[in-house]
């Protein structure tokens, strides 16, 4: 029979699920990304899927998938020292003429508006070993951060 008298389903035209993208490299993580990572899965492991209908659950399980994966790739870092911009330092830094301060965390901790930024991102790796005082190239434009402080952060 000739596909043009076949009939299509629904399925056919639904869009694919996919798993939730891991993000690449390391997953480093600080004492309250771990903390937190470990409490995400406690919590999706503790709801009741088969309450859930059916779409709701497939959600459920492979959000509950990418938590259990996230946290058993975690690499808990040590602590920094303080001296230079490194994972794990809250960052106070000159761009523009403003200042601002961001803390330097693991992709899955990081909340640009709460001030927290992915080691991975275009500026933490641009700040990584500077020291304060220190001025650093960033998009393109030599000398464009300045390092004014450093802090380690003490999160639990």
């Amino acid at each position: 029979m000739s596909v043009a008298f076949r009939r299509e389903s629904d399925d056919e035209h639904m869009e694919p699920k996919f798993e939730l993208p891991i993000p690449p490299g390391p997953n480093w993580v600080t004492t309250r990304g771990l903390r937190l990572t470990r409490e995400k899965v406690e919590a999706l492991e503790a709801v009741d899927v088969a309450a859930m209908d059916e779409e709701a659950g497939k959600k459920h399980k492979r959000e509950l998938r990418y938590w259990r994966t996230r946290l058993a790739t975690a690499e808990l870092r040590p602590v920094a020292d303080g001296e230079a911009v490194a994972f794990g330092t809250r960052v106070t830094y000159r761009l523009n003429m403003q200042e601002k301060t961001v803390a330097i965390v693991g992709d899955d901790e990081a909340d640009p508006h709460d001030g927290r930024i992915s080691f991975s991102s275009p500026l933490a790796r641009a700040m990584m070993d500077a020291e304060a005082g220190e001025k650093v190239d960033f998009a393109g434009k030599v000398e464009a951060v300045e390092i004014v402080g450093i802090v380690v952060i003490d999160e639990a």
